[in-house]
């Protein structure tokens, strides 16, 4: 006997088409990490871009907090399943940051307080595609989501939004982060099921 009736479909939605292939609706905001959760007082935390010409721009949080914001509010993936729709966050778009970077890199690492790494082609963070973001849903963002700024790249799964960021290097050659040498997937579209190496 079959415990579900042939004809339960169960609620409809209309959010079906904005989740990709795998991928489940989460109403809560799940927390994964791999390991502890690093506190960074905001007197000594520090933002910066690093060129693969060696040049560094930096910022503190005050200098942070005094460039011009955005809301975006966007839907996001996670490699796990997971899919969280219409999130808020408050943060700076990396076009601003990027506004006096010369660089010819085609690659960047962005690295974290704590020692994560992740890696992305540079496109991926520019023309209003990524932010650095410092607030979720009106509120300052908590550590355990990545604060007190994390990085933000909704096109793509949820691990190459880094938390706790420190810094982007810009790199000519691709190197793997954290995630991508333990076998999961050197870009991570959601839509393509870009979860692990070889998909």
């Amino acid at each position: 006997m079959s415990i579900i009736s042939r004809g339960f479909r169960g609620k409809r939605r209309d959010d079906g088409d904005r989740l990709p292939p795998g991928q489940y609706l989460a109403e809560d905001f799940p927390v994964l990490s791999a390991g502890p959760t690093p506190r960074v007082p905001l007197d000594r935390w520090e933002f910066a871009i690093d060129t693969e010409a060696e040049q560094t721009h930096r910022w503190t949080w005050e200098e942070f907090q005094a460039l011009p914001t955005e809301t975006p509010t966007v839907d996001i993936h996670c490699v796990t399943k997971w899919s969280k729709l219409d999130t808020t966050w408050e943060g700076v778009s990396l076009d601003v940051l990027f506004e006096d970077v010369e660089s010819s890199a085609e690659y960047a690492l962005i690295y974290s307080y704590g020692g994560y790494t992740t890696n992305l082609p540079l496109e991926d963070l520019l023309d209003g595609k990524a932010w650095l973001v410092h607030r979720f849903d009106g509120e300052e963002l908590e550590p355990r989501h990545g604060g007190p700024a994390r990085l933000i790249v909704p096109h793509l799964y949820f691990w190459k939004s880094a938390k706790w960021v420190r810094g982007i290097r810009l790199l000519n050659d691709d190197w793997p982060g954290f995630w991508e040498t333990a076998g999961y997937h050197n870009y991570g579209d959601p839509w393509r099921e870009q979860r692990y190496e070889g998909d």
